[in-house]
């Protein structure tokens, strides 16, 4: 009798005793919450560190190369020259310089000039010039913008305007243009349009290559010339 009593008295709980268990178990829930939710948050939070120092490490990358006042640049170029009809197009080789000032990593202003050289074939006309040679000049000035910066390379677009002067006749021995059908010398305007992509060496060095479009006015209508300009650019100047 007294073992069932034991038993009995063991198994019945009191209410008082049953509260405390109940209040205890949402505790217990709570604090273990707020540990599950560090342990989860942990990984993200380390990742997001990372992903901040990085970019962080390109944006300081990108203001060492492109923070400079002036950018210096010269090379040498081919081009597609329009002749007047029955004349074929000539292939022209140059050289190209120009100097930039940046105001900002992206927006900058260049002066550049240029020189074409070429020899045109004038056929059969009569006289014993069949070779001349010719070449223009020009000085140019326009707005640059880098629209894509990257700390190893960025590509640009250049649009510039100015004059072009040529020189036709000089290798023709005073032959009439009636038989040669060149252009005669003089000046007129220019319109240079180029897409840039620069690979930079270090900061202040690169190498640039620029695919583009130069109009002309030497005839009656504007004579579309396609070619493009390789070179070395220096930068200098911290903003």
């Amino acid at each position: 009798m007294h073992a069932a009593q034991a038993q009995v008295s063991s198994s019945i709980v009191s209410p008082e005793l049953e509260g405390q268990d109940q209040a205890q178990q949402p505790a217990q829930t709570q604090a273990q919450q707020p540990a599950a939710q560090a342990s989860q948050s942990e990984p993200t939070s380390v990742q997001a560190r990372i992903r901040a120092r990085r970019a962080a490490r390109r944006a300081a990358a990108i203001r060492e190369v492109y923070s400079h006042l002036y950018e210096v640049y010269a090379g040498a170029g081919y081009m597609r020259f329009t002749m007047p009809s029955p004349l074929q197009r000539v292939n022209e080789f140059a050289w190209d310089a120009g100097f930039t000032r940046y105001y900002g990593e992206r927006f900058g202003v260049t002066l550049g000039g240029r020189g074409y050289y070429g020899t045109a074939y004038v056929y059969n006309n009569g006289t014993n010039i069949f070779k001349p040679a010719i070449s223009e000049y020009a000085a140019l000035l326009g707005p640059s913008y880098r629209f894509y910066l990257q700390p190893r390379y960025s590509i640009s677009g250049r649009v510039m305007g100015g004059f072009v002067t040529g020189n036709f006749s000089g290798d023709t021995a005073g032959a009439p243009i009636s038989l040669t059908h060149l252009y005669p010398d003089g000046n007129t305007y220019a319109i240079d349009a180029e897409i840039i992509g620069e690979y930079n060496l270090s900061p202040s060095l690169g190498f640039r290559i620029a695919p583009g479009y130069f109009g002309t006015g030497f005839g009656s209508t504007i004579e579309n010339n396609f070619g493009f300009t390789v070179g070395i650019v220096y930068r200098f100047g911290k903003q």
